[in-house]
Parts: C-alpha cells; structure tokens; sequence
C-alpha cells in the first residue's frame, strides 16, 4: 500500500506542478529606454569615464516557470569616452617637436548582446523578478581626438587621433517588475547592472585595464504572446 501511496502522490504533485507551470508561463517581447550612467575606471595613470547617455533595449523572453526563464537582449547607447593621464609623460631634453599628450576622447557607440537567466513569481497582474546573464559589449568609435601642448612652442589644442573598436565580455544583473495593465500588454520596470572591461579606444594615453560598471535604470512596455 505504502509504495502506491507514495506514487500517487509523487504523481498528484507533478501534476499540479505541470498546471502551475503551464498557468505561469508567458512569451514576451519588449522594448524599454534607459539612462547609462558609468564610473569612473582607473589604471595605469589613466583615468576613463564614459558619458551620461541615453539608450535602447530590445528582450525576447520566455517564462516556463518560477525557476526556468531565460531571454536575448540587446541594447544600444552613445557611450562617449574620456581618458585623463594623471601624470604627464616628460620629453626627451632637446626635442623641439615634443608633443605632450594630457588627455584624449572618442565619440562612438555602444552595442551589448546578452542572454539571460530570469527568475520570476507572478501575483495576480504583478510579476517580479531577478536575472544574471552575459554576451558581449562592442564599443564603435567613429572619431577620437587628443589634446596636450608642443614643449617649446605656444600650440595646445585638440587634434584628431585614430579611433579603435573594442569587443569584451560583459556580466549583467538586475531586477524589475512586469505590471500588467491588458491581456496581452504591460509596464516593465527594472535596472540593469553591467560590468566589463573598460573600451581601449585611443592609442595616445595608455588602456587602463579597468573594469568599468554602468547602471541602467529604464522602463518599457512588453506584449505578451
């Protein structure tokens, strides 16, 4: 008796579990704007800091239950940067033509693909959740320029410098709500942690070979399939 038992109600629990899943599970795609806002990297006697700028992003989500989720995501921001060396390389004695480098930025874009995790509850039309993830972050630049001084004649300035691309890895985080508002549409809510290393853009000032932490609080809307 015991084993029949004991299998009726392993069977009665999958069951139910199968219904909640089922009842739980949701496909979804949403598009949500954002601010980025960046501190400061260091390293090498460079300091680097990206612009506040705003930006895009596009999730493609599926919920098979609390525990199971998983979505694509990809984001686009302006993510001009600014690189300051804190100590001024010297000139060889007697070079005329020396020119000194201080600082230097590159204007471009900001490219992130990810896929994540996603764990959620729902409660009537709320659903919060969490997530953690990675993919990669593609920094464009379209144009740099350095500024600094000629060590014996009046000329400081800016002057174009070639600008480079750089790809890294990225770890994302965050948390949000999903509030629905008809059948098929809702508000999400949420904030984005990234980090990954700091874009070497420029070849005039040394990379700092820091990591580089953005926040990106943001708010969208979703349709659910």
């Amino acid at each position: 008796m015991r084993p029949c038992l004991m299998l009726r109600i392993s069977m009665s629990v999958c069951f139910f579990m199968t219904i909640a899943g089922a009842l739980n599970a949701q496909t979804d795609v949403a598009l949500s704007a954002y601010g980025a806002f960046s501190k400061t990297a260091s390293g090498n006697n460079v300091s680097q800091s990206q612009a506040t700028q705003a930006g895009v992003l596009f999730e493609l989500r599926h919920i098979s239950n609390p525990l199971v989720g998983y979505e694509f995501a990809y984001s686009y921001n302006r993510a001009n940067q600014q690189y300051a060396e804190k100590v001024t390389p010297p000139c060889p004695t007697g070079d005329v033509n020396c020119f000194v480098v201080g600082a230097a930025s590159a204007a471009g874009s900001a490219h992130e693909i990810t896929g994540d995790w996603v764990f959620s509850m729902k409660f009537a039309n709320l659903r919060p959740f969490v997530l953690a993830g990675g993919g990669l972050m593609v920094n464009a630049a379209s144009s740099a320029e350095m500024s600094g001084c000629y060590l014996t004649h009046p000329l400081c300035g800016g002057f174009p410098t070639p600008a480079n691309s750089s790809t890294t890895g990225v770890f994302v985080y965050g948390a949000g709500l999903d509030w629905g508002l008809l059948p098929h549409l809702g508000l999400r809510l949420q904030y984005r942690g990234n980090v990954y290393k700091a874009p070497d853009l420029v070849n005039v000032v040394p990379s700092t070979n820091a990591f580089m932490h953005t926040a990106e609080p943001m708010v969208g809307a979703y349709f659910r399939f």
